[in-house]
């Protein structure tokens, strides 16, 4: 695959998988060449409890999206989610042998690093390290402490941890259906790319990703991850709880979600009725639309005020940590008629419905545009700044800023040596994640 020509995101959803390819044009903007997408059949609430019927689903989305682009896909990122996924805020410092010296890159590498130490659950392994903000001998609220100088580096850190088991699962289902693993990446983060201004992120916002199996929660704060949550709930309980509550089987039940299915109770005369066609030959059943939305409310209410403790819990009640911006709801969950009046009667903050248009080209399909594909739109703007960084490595292929970057850095002919700290320091992130990609990478080429 040519490096500066096209980038793919892969969504390994609970009830659907996207492949999803994108090459950014000249305006900055994201064009998606192609996209497949599969019923995902052995994936349970963001985990793979099914390696073979998982490997089919993405086979199947990959293939239909290389038909679509005339493309061949070699390599992709890929997001994760599920159940496991928990987070912790922890502080760190670190004494510098020479206070003379002014802070560099290393240093910042030295203390992250550090964190990656932290003893964990069994099972458990650190998946992102997301430095807060920095204190530098005793001064506080530094957002970038390079060039500064001082003895002492302390940092609070917002750490996502996950369970390597699953994890690794997803990497061999990726490797199994013939691609290389370009990169992972925490899914909340990905949709947060695809949905939210910088301006949001700076006043304060709540992004609650309502997929089929979990609902995902970031919360940004002055432009930096503040908290993330999964919560193991999803529009598959909702679909559940209609087919139990009407004893209907579950294609209906979907279908009845989608097409008449309301938030809000109140909404609905007590004469609407809709009539499903009976199994083999049985009568048709007949479900007024009000008891259809009161089994939808009552389970839409729970996982709002799941996700709104998540939110008390950051310590959006605290003036300094108020979310200005209030919420934005996206994911396929998203859609749901009244979800958005709910959400605010129940949270009392302001929210709006996130479509990821704002970073896709002008011509594109407006299919693409829907909530549903803003963790794939994340995904794939996530490979493209991958490919973007590792790009100066092959010569000649350097744009302004970049040369500028690796300027700074006063090491330009030294790549080899200085792989992981060669990043921009405000990209900082993502290189930890880049390292622990590679070590998951390592392990599953091992384990063939």
């Amino acid at each position: 695959m040519e490096n500066t020509k096209y980038a793919v995101g892969l969504d390994i959803g609970t009830t659907k998988i996207v492949a999803m390819i994108g090459r950014e044009n000249d305006y900055g903007k994201i064009e998606i060449l192609g996209i497949g997408k599969s019923k995902s059949l052995g994936v349970h609430r963001g985990v793979v409890n099914n390696i073979t019927q998982t490997i089919q689903s993405i086979q199947q989305a990959v293939q239909e999206s290389e038909s679509a682009s005339g493309l061949k896909i070699n390599d992709c990122v890929v997001g994760i989610a599920g159940q496991h996924i928990r987070s912790l805020q922890h502080s760190d410092y670190i004494t510098r042998p020479d206070s003379e010296e002014v802070i560099s890159e290393d240093d910042l590498d030295k203390l992250c690093n550090q964190v990656y130490k932290l003893v964990m659950l069994p099972g458990e392994e650190i998946i992102h390290v997301l430095p807060q903000e920095y204190k530098v001998d005793g001064q506080a609220e530094i957002k970038e402490p390079i060039g500064m100088y001082g003895g002492r580096l302390e940092a609070n850190f917002h750490v996502v941890v996950g369970q390597v088991s699953s994890i690794r699962n997803i990497g061999r289902c990726v490797k199994s259906s013939g691609l290389d693993l370009a990169g992972i990446t925490l899914e909340p983060l990905a949709a947060a790319n695809a949905v939210l201004s910088q301006e949001e992120k700076e006043a304060g916002v709540a992004l609650i990703d309502i997929g089929g199996g979990t609902t995902d929660l970031a919360i940004f704060k002055d432009g930096i991850i503040r908290h993330t949550a999964v919560i193991p709930f999803g529009g598959n309980v909702v679909t559940e709880d209609i087919k139990e509550g009407c004893s209907i089987i579950e294609k209906q039940a979907e279908l009845l979600k989608i097409k008449f299915g309301s938030a809000w109770p109140g909404e609905n005369k007590d004469n609407e009725i809709v009539s499903i066609p009976g199994l083999r030959g049985r009568e048709p059943k007949e479900i007024t639309l009000k008891n259809l939305s009161k089994i939808i409310h009552a389970r839409v209410v729970e996982i709002i005020e799941q996700v709104y403790m998540e939110i008390k819990n950051y310590g959006h009640e605290d003036q300094k940590k108020k979310l200005i911006a209030g919420i934005v709801l996206t994911g396929g969950g998203s859609q749901l008629k009244h979800l958005k009046q709910l959400v605010e009667y129940i949270t009392g903050m302001d929210t709006r419905i996130g479509y990821p248009n704002e970073h896709l080209a002008g011509d594109s399909d407006t299919e693409i545009a829907s909530p549903v594909y803003a963790t794939a739109v994340g995904l794939v703007m996530n490979a493209i700044q991958q490919q973007q960084k590792n790009a100066p490595r092959q010569p000649g292929n350097q744009s302004k800023k970049e040369a500028q970057e690796t300027k700074q850095e006063e090491q330009p002919n030294d790549y080899n040596q200085t792989e992981p700290q060669s990043t921009e320091s405000k990209r900082e992130r993502k290189s930890f994640l880049e390292k622990w990609s590679e070590k998951l990478k390592d392990f599953l080429d091992n384990a063939e």
